[in-house]
């Protein structure tokens, strides 16, 4: 009992050394002093803004209005809906830049507790579980790719779950599978790389633990792992149903194998495991020499500096190689499948540079979702941390075993290492950017070195509280030098000023007046922020209004090939037109109710097409030009008459039918209650009586039958209801949405609803409607010039393609057989043949 009694000391002792180290090295984060930065403001701190002001305004965050006009917000896997970021919206309306980052941190915190129960489940060293966890919490891309926080969530919720997974397998525990279940799913809830690649890991400790224990050990953890699939599958279900439907309407589905390698690891980056700032990446004063900007290297590889930093530390590093490696003690039963899962990782990030990325890439399912290899670093830093800490464990406990041998082979190959290193830079030109890396590196290894020789002469002396205060006080110093804050880490918040919903930036200010609109006004105007920067493009998500573009990779397909999207638009070079959107002056710009642009440069500079008076100059600000486009629609209209379209073609040739769009809206359908074709000009009244995320309510009162057009981009999810009736959403002018109404005032209703629509969508999937074999017939009357109808007694009928929009599509003249009232232009357009 004494025994059990010291162990449990000693791990308590161990984790509260792991957060007196964490409180340590998050402090300048903490503190408030830096902030975590690039995609952690620029999209992430968005997206938590967002879901805090939808839930404390009494919204759903299900739809976002405020960029790429309207996205399945529910559906997007960053969105942070499905993951514990929802405690932080729902404590505050306002997440701060402080909040936000030690919303962060803290995942590196509970990963750190999780690894060490993993180690004080098997009655490891403390010590060892203190070294894994201040690894996996600070060491490789958890440190240098902190910014990226699904991918820090994932890796949070992979330790708790490679945890639990663990204690399931060695105890044959229901609960613990349970829960484990519950934390991989969670992991995955934002499908990720690295979500992807733990959850290869957890079902290899499954197949490993089969295999080494045969038919007892399936037998026994059969039902553990069954519940922990069925928890998984019950939080995952339907989030990954909604994803997956969002996916793949979206611009990427699915990542070639070039573009996917692109994002490879270098070789020449698995130096930096043993040099952390050999290619200068963390000093402002080195420019960055090593692979993915320097032109010397690979050209077409893609990645980001940090991206490519693995250091886990020295003594992290030594112990893998001696005695890790010497010993033989990385073979062991108890880690041997930990082992083979951390050169499989290695070889992945690698990707090009080996045969295996391919052969994954062709039969690995998930694979194919995603672009960079290299996110298996995560895994390399976490699985690294876990050997290295069981080897420390080893030689903590080793009796009667001298370890001077394998230091010094250990020292010669770090040693021959760094040489390499040193010849490298030479070669580059980089030999004086290397020497002050390179020199801290030996100075570290040589702590290491110290401090293992110290361990093992004495460790009978020490006991375990001072080897967890030794390793504690080297590890910790190590990684805070070299993995500490940096540029790619940790800037000033005054930088992401813009972000802040109180922010006293000039531009932001000027747009939120310029948009604000009195209640019951149909317009609701867009915005574009045309490389105003990068953490400008989801502005609007903090501050309430609506942008034409946005930051993120994922985007509905229709949107991005109609109107021109890219990731970001940070500068005024990314904004590509489209056929169908060749300038600020044009239609689709005007039905969007793309109203104000705002440009750090003169906007001729980037639309060389238009001419004076095609937009209105309103302010010059201290960031840029605010124009205004005049003939912006409205977000609401009232439109008489129809006409018939084929959107893909006007997608591809930019061509619209000559027809007004406030007299006319575009169909690729028959409208369901039968309505004579052609323009009609009419005069109604119309009132957005209510816009919120996931709801929509229009007034409108007509002397005739019609069609309110919503300047929001059509998506299968919403449903429609007029006076309560349930009606058809019609995709509208290509990209938006209309329902028909009938003369008089009524009041029409816009709901979204993921659950019954994505059920919708997947039963229409599975079980495809098939067409109806007759058509109608089109009427005999051509409708040339806007009618205005003033009766809605007459007999309705249905229309075929009005002369405009055939002379549009290319078809010629219609010619009417009297007796037979068929048309040769309907028949080309429908498939049918001229005999017939």
């Amino acid at each position: 009992m004494r025994r059990l009694d010291a162990r449990g000391a000693s791990y308590l002792l161990a984790a509260i050394a792991f957060v007196v180290a964490w409180v340590i090295l998050c402090w300048p984060w903490l503190s408030g002093s830096v902030t975590i930065p690039f995609d952690a403001k620029a999209h992430f701190q968005a997206q938590v803004e967002f879901l805090a002001r939808a839930i404390h305004s009494g919204q759903s965050p299900f739809w976002n209005h405020n960029v790429f006009a309207g996205s399945p917000q529910v559906a997007d896997p960053q969105s942070l809906i499905f993951s514990p970021a929802i405690l932080l919206a729902l404590l505050s309306p306002a997440p701060s830049f402080r909040m936000v980052d030690a919303f962060v941190l803290l995942h590196l915190l509970a990963a750190g507790f999780a690894v060490i129960m993993f180690f004080k489940d098997r009655g490891w060293h403390p010590a060892g579980g203190l070294l894994a966890a201040l690894v996996f919490a600070f060491g490789a891309s958890a440190s240098w790719r902190v910014q990226h926080i699904g991918q820090i969530e994932s890796l949070a919720f992979f330790a708790i779950a490679f945890w639990l997974t663990a204690r399931m397998l060695q105890r044959n525990s229901a609960w613990a599978g349970i829960f484990a279940g519950l934390s991989a799913g969670l992991m995955v809830l934002k499908p990720d790389q690295v979500a992807m690649l733990g959850g290869y890991v957890l079902i290899g400790m499954v197949v490993a633990h089969w295999i080494a224990g045969g038919w007892p050990a399936i037998r026994g953890s059969l039902l553990p792992a069954a519940l922990a699939s069925v928890a998984g599958l019950a939080v995952i279900a339907v989030p990954l149903l909604w994803t997956w439907l969002f996916a793949e309407a979206t611009t990427r589905p699915e990542i070639s194998l070039g573009v996917a390698t692109s994002g490879s690891l270098h070789p020449a980056s698995l130096l930096t495991a043993f040099i952390g700032d050999l290619f200068g990446a963390k000093d402002p004063k080195v420019e960055f020499w090593g692979p993915y900007l320097n032109p010397n290297w690979v050209k077409d590889l893609a990645l980001s500096q940090n991206m490519a930093q693995v250091y886990m530390g020295a003594l992290p590093m030594l112990l893998l190689i001696a005695p890790g490696l010497t010993r033989g003690w990385l073979w062991d039963k108890a880690v041997r499948p930990l082992t083979l899962l951390f050169l499989f990782m290695v070889l992945y990030a690698l990707g090009r540079y080996t045969p295996l990325f391919e052969a994954a890439y062709d039969y690995m399912p998930g694979v194919k979702m995603f672009r960079r290899p290299a996110d298996a670093t995560f895994l390399i830093g976490a699985l690294g941390a876990v050997l290295s800490g069981y080897v420390l464990h080893r030689m903590l406990t080793a009796e009667n075993i001298s370890f001077s041998r394998d230091l010094t082979i250990g020292g010669a190959i770090v040693l021959a290492i760094v040489l390499g290193a040193v010849l490298l830079s030479r070669s580059e030109g980089h030999l004086a950017d290397a020497w002050k890396p390179v020199a801290m590196a030996l100075a570290w290894f040589g702590a290491a070195a110290v401090l293992l020789f110290v361990l093992q002469r004495w460790r009978g002396a020490l006991g375990p509280i001072a080897a967890v205060v030794l390793v504690t006080g080297v590890v910790a110093s190590d990684l805070g030098a070299n993995n500490g804050p940096n540029e790619s880490t940790a800037l000033s918040p005054d930088l992401y000023d813009v972000l802040r919903p109180k922010t006293h930036n000039q531009t932001i200010a000027l747009i939120k007046q310029l948009t604000a609109q009195p209640a019951g006004s149909p317009r609701r105007d867009r915005v574009e922020l045309l490389g105003m920067g990068f953490e400008w493009p989801n502005a609007g998500m903090v501050h309430g209004f609506d942008h034409t573009l946005g930051y993120n990779p994922l985007r509905l397909e229709d949107f991005s090939e109609a109107v021109g999207t890219g990731d970001g638009i940070a500068r005024p070079a990314d904004r590509k037109f489209t056929p169908l959107f060749p300038s600020y002056h044009s239609r689709l710009a005007n039905l969007l109710g793309l109203r104000y642009i705002a440009s750090p440069v003169p906007i001729e500079q980037v639309d060389r097409t238009l001419h004076d008076g095609d937009l209105k100059l309103l302010a010059r600000t201290k960031q840029g030009y605010v124009y205004e486009n005049p003939h912006a629609l409205p977000r609401v209209q009232f439109v008489g008459g129809w006409a018939l379209a084929d959107f893909e073609s006007m997608k591809l040739s930019g061509r619209w039918p000559d027809t007004d769009p406030e007299q006319a809206v575009l169909l690729d359908t028959e409208p369901p209650v039968a309505a004579p074709e052609g323009p009609v000009s009419v005069r109604a009244d119309v009132k957005l009586v209510r816009y919120r995320n996931t709801e929509v309510e229009i007034e409108v009162t007509a002397p005739v039958a019609g069609f309110v057009v919503l300047n929001d981009i059509w998506h299968p999810w919403w449903r429609a209801q007029v006076d309560g009736v349930e009606t058809e959403i019609l995709r509208a002018n290509v990209l938006f949405r209309a329902v028909q109404v009938p003369a008089g005032t009524h009041k029409v209703n816009f709901s979204f609803q993921p659950l019954a629509g994505a059920i919708a969508e997947l039963e229409a999937r599975i079980s495809p409607k098939e067409p109806e074999d007759t058509l109608p017939l089109p009427p005999s009357v051509d409708r040339n010039e806007p009618q205005v109808v003033t009766s809605t007694g007459e007999e309705p009928f249905l229309a075929g393609l009005s002369p405009t929009v055939r002379d549009t599509l290319g078809l010629g003249p219609v010619h009417r057989d009297p007796a037979t009232r068929s048309s040769t232009a309907s028949a080309q357009v429908f498939g049918e043949s001229e005999a017939h």
